[in-house]
């Protein structure tokens, strides 16, 4: 549990085993409990996407809004856009004719050419997929796109995708315009029904839920406060042998979250010591 404001991490559980929904519900159930004898409140709450949460959320804080982070909702769709692309350049590997053994006849040399300037295309398809998904463009990338996707109205519908569910989540819009946009993406989309099925991942009721910040400015978009933790130990524990096991990582993690209480008191500490050692009057330098 992190504070997305602050990014302080304020209570964690080690598991044994795979949560469940009722290991969820024990331990909000006792953060609740030392909110209520702090005397705050939950104001919104950012999740993933995970079936453990939203019923225990509903019973817990019943008024605060739920969010679901923005990341991994754009991650999902980014390997759902890739994974179209990939059906597509198998599609387009499929109809390039095959060539006899040996080198071609002299009337067959400008058909081999052919062949082998669409498999470069295909090769290309490949190499370059990443800009199918990037959200930033340069103008070097946007030209070579355009010759990647020419004559394919398919593959440029795909990037026009993407483009799109980027402009979903922009800051400068609320709740309201995304979600129109989000219907006009929609009835796009039936329209190609080669993508329809790879991109069904848009109809999900999900991408609503992950808009609610853009009315809210205190509401987190996403939860990279609890990953980037998350992912330090995981780091660890490839490296260190003795934060493999519950009991050291519960203490490796109460001693991490020490650390961060203590934090601004060293830093102010530190500061004092600075202006005192660089003060000509106090006779330090």
């Amino acid at each position: 549990m992190v504070d997305n404001r602050q990014y302080n991490r304020l209570a964690f559980q080690v598991l044994d085993h795979d949560p469940t929904q009722d290991d969820v519900r024990a331990f909000l159930t006792g953060f609740r409990v030392q909110l209520e004898q702090r005397g705050l409140a939950v104001r919104g709450l950012t999740t993933d996407g995970s079936w453990l949460y939203p019923k225990v959320l509903k019973e817990l804080w019943p008024e605060a809004p739920h969010q679901l982070c923005v990341f991994h909702v754009l991650k999902d769709i980014t390997q759902a856009v890739l994974h179209a692309l990939a059906k597509l350049r198998k599609e387009l590997r499929a109809q390039i004719p095959r060539q006899r053994r040996g080198r071609p006849r002299t009337q067959e040399q400008m058909q081999a050419r052919r062949i082998k300037r669409r498999q470069q295309r295909v090769a290309e398809l490949f190499e370059h997929r990443h800009l199918f998904v990037r959200h930033h463009l340069s103008a070097s990338q946007k030209k070579l796109l355009k010759h990647l996707t020419r004559g394919q109205p398919s593959l440029r519908a795909l990037r026009h995708i993407m483009d799109e569910v980027y402009r979903l989540f922009d800051r400068r819009c609320k709740t309201q315009t995304a979600l129109r946009r989000l219907a006009k993406l929609r009835q796009r989309l039936r329209r190609f029904k080669r993508l329809r099925r790879a991109l069904a991942l848009l109809d999900h009721p999900n991408l609503e839920q992950a808009l609610l910040f853009l009315d809210d400015k205190l509401l987190g978009a996403t939860s990279n406060a609890v990953e980037r933790a998350n992912r330090r130990f995981r780091k660890a524990q490839k490296s260190i042998y003795g934060v493999r096991t519950k009991r050291h990582l519960e203490q490796r993690l109460a001693l991490d979250m020490n650390r961060e209480q203590r934090a601004s008191k060293r830093a102010r500490t530190l500061k004092t010591l600075h202006h005192a050692r660089s003060d000509p009057e106090s006779g330090h330098w």
